[in-house]
C-alpha cells in the first residue's frame, strides 16, 4: 500500500511547499525506508504566520460560539469520513497497528466534538454586593498559543491541544513532529475543509530549534502547550519565563503498578499484557514498574511470560500483527542498552530481551527481579520492556511507587476497597487507575505532577488552561 499523504504547511489559509527548498525525510519504521519529504518552514514562513495569528485572533475570539461549534463539528465528522485514509497514513509512519491507529482517529474526533459543546458552558460567576454594584468573573481567551506534540500518538496529542484552544477562543499554531508529518497535515486539512478562517489554526513544519525558540521569543504567542520527555519540557519552560509566556507541561513518566494478591489474577494479567505493548510501549502512561505481592509474584510472572511470548509483532498494516516497530532508529538502541544494563545488574530476561529482524523492532521483553540500581528502573524505557519485584507489605509498595520524582499515571490490581481508596490518596500521580487503564477521555483532566509536568488537557480543565480569569467590578 503505497503512502498517501501530501506533506505541505498551512499558513494563513493556503498549503504552502515550503519556500527555502529544505526537506526532511520522513521513515516507515517497519521497514527502516523513506517513504515521503516533508517540507520545512523558512524563518520568513514563520513570522508570516505569527503575524496571521496575531491579525485572526479579534474576529475569532468574537465569533458566536455556534458557529465556532460548528467549525468544530465538522472538523470532527471530517476526520470520520476520512478515517480509514489517516489511520493508514499513522500506521506507516508512525508504526502502530492499524486497528490502534483507527482507534486514535475516533479519540481524536471525540475530542473536537466535546470542546464544540464544552465551550458553551464557558461559564463565570457574579459575586454577591451591595444593590447598584456588581462584581463579576469571566473566562477570556488568552490569545495566540503555540503548541509542540510528540510522534508517540501524532493525532489524539494535537487534537487534544488544537481543539481546547480553538473552542476557548485562541489562535494556533502548531508544530508536529517530523516522525509523523502525514497526520497532522491530515488534521489540518480537515480544519480548513470545515471552515476555519485564515490564520486561526495554522500547521508550520520545521526544524525543531528554530521553530520552538522562533515562536517562544514573540510576543504574539501568549501560551505554549508541550507534550514530550522532561528534559526538553524544562527546556522550554526556560525559553518561557523570559517573556512570561504561560505553559502547559505534559512530560515524561514510569507509570508504577501495584498488584495485590487479592487480585483476580488471570483476569488482571490479561489486561496488563496488552496495555504494556500497545503502540510498543511508547505511551507516556505505560504500565511499565510492576510491584507484585510476594505470595502471587511467581505465577505472576509466569503468565506474564506466556503471554508476552505470543504477542506478534511485524508490519503494523499486517492482518494478526499486535505490535508493531519502534518510531525511529533512536528507540531500539535505547531500550538495548536498558536491557543489556539490567541484566548485568542481576535481572532475569523472562521474554524476548533482543530487537527484532529489520526495521526498527523490539521484542517485547519482561524483565524480572529488576533492582532499583538499574537504570530502567529510574529512566522512562518508552518501549516494549515490563520490569518486575516482589514486595512484602501495604507501606513498602507505596514507597516504590513514588520513589521517583516522575507523577503521571500508576495503577493498582485489588479487590480490597480501602485498600483501593488509599491507593487514590497516597500515589503521588496526576492520575490513578484502579483495576482499569482506562484514564483518558474527552472530559477527563490528564496531566502530572513532580517531574512529569503541571497542567491538564482534555475535560474542563483543559479549556480553563486557555483562557485567563478577568475580574470585573462595577458600583
Amino acid at each position: 500500500m503505497g503512502y498517501e499523504a501530501d506533506l505541505k504547511l498551512f499558513i494563513d489559509g493556503s498549503w504552502r511547499a515550503g519556500e527555502n527548498g529544505d526537506r526532511h525525510q520522513v521513515i516507515n519504521p517497519a521497514t527502516g525506508g523513506t517513504i515521503a519529504e516533508l517540507p520545512l518552514a523558512s524563518p520568513a514562513e514563520i513570522d508570516e504566520a505569527l503575524a496571521a495569528s496575531e491579525r485572526a485572533w479579534p474576529e475569532w475570539r468574537a465569533m458566536d460560539v455556534e458557529k465556532r461549534a460548528a467549525i468544530l463539528h465538522k472538523t470532527a465528522a471530517l476526520l470520520r469520513q476520512r478515517a480509514e485514509h489517516i489511520a493508514t497514513i499513522m500506521t506507516q509512519e508512525q508504526g502502530k497497528i492499524i486497528a490502534e491507529s483507527r482507534a486514535e482517529v475516533a479519540g481524536s474526533a471525540q475530542l473536537f466534538d466535546f470542546y464544540a459543546e464544552e465551550q458553551k458552558r464557558n461559564y463565570g460567576r457574579v459575586l454577591v454586593r451591595p444593590a447598584g454594584q456588581r462584581s463579576i468573573v469571566v473566562h477570556q481567551p488568552v490569545g495566540p498559543t503555540a503548541t509542540f506534540t510528540p510522534w508517540n500518538f501524532p493525532l489524539y496529542l494535537l487534537a487534544k491541544k488544537v481543539s481546547a484552544a480553538l473552542a476557548a477562543g485562541c489562535t494556533v499554531i502548531s508544530r508536529p513532529p517530523h516522525e509523523t508529518p502525514g497526520v497532522g497535515t491530515e488534521m489540518f486539512r480537515a480544519l480548513g475543509d470545515a471552515g476555519i478562517p485564515a490564520g486561526v489554526a495554522q500547521l508550520v513544519h520545521g526544524d525543531s530549534r528554530l521553530v520552538s525558540e522562533t515562536l517562544i521569543a514573540s510576543r504574539v504567542i501568549r501560551k505554549v502547550s508541550f507534550t514530550g520527555s522532561t528534559g526538553v519540557g524544562k527546556h522550554l519552560m526556560r525559553l518561557c519565563a523570559d517573556s512570561m509566556t504561560r505553559v502547559t507541561m505534559e512530560l515524561g513518566g514510569h507509570a508504577p503498578v501495584l498488584i495485590f494478591d487479592d487480585c483476580d489474577l488471570e483476569k488482571t494479567l490479561d489486561m496488563v499484557v496488552p496495555q504494556k505493548f500497545r503502540n510498543a510501549g511508547q505511551v507516556c502512561v505505560s504500565p511499565t514498574r510492576f510491584y507484585v505481592q510476594r505470595g502471587i509474584y511467581d505465577a505472576f510472572i509466569r503468565g506474564f511470560a506466556e503471554r508476552t511470548q505470543k504477542v506478534k509483532i511485524g508490519n503494523g498494516l499486517e492482518e494478526g500483527t499486535r505490535m508493531g516497530p519502534l518510531a525511529n532508529s533512536r528507540r531500539p538502541d535505547a531500550i538495548e542498552t536498558l536491557v543489556q544494563d539490567a541484566k548485568a545488574k542481576g535481572a532475569r530476561v523472562m521474554a524476548g530481551g533482543e530487537r527484532g529482524n529489520g526495521g526498527f523492532f523490539f521484542q517485547p521483553t519482561l524483565l524480572a527481579d529488576v533492582p532499583d540500581e538499574a537504570e530502567i528502573m529510574n529512566e522512562e524505557p518508552f518501549g516494549p520492556v515490563a520490569v518486575s519485584r516482589p514486595f512484602d507489605t501495604f507501606e513498602e509498595v507505596i514507597e516504590q511507587a513514588n520513589r521517583l520524582p516522575y507523577g503521571l499515571a500508576a495503577f493498582a490490581f485489588t479487590e480490597n476497597g480501602r485498600r483501593a481508596n488509599l491507593i487514590g490518596d497516597l500515589v503521588e500521580s496526576g492520575m490513578v487507575g484502579i483495576n482499569t487503564f482506562a484514564i483518558s477521555g474527552a472530559d477527563t483532566p490528564f496531566g502530572g505532577v513532580k517531574d512529569s509536568g503541571f497542567g491538564s488537557e482534555g475535560g474542563k480543565e483543559g479549556l480553563e488552561s486557555y483562557q485567563v480569569v478577568k475580574a470585573i467590578h462595577q458600583a
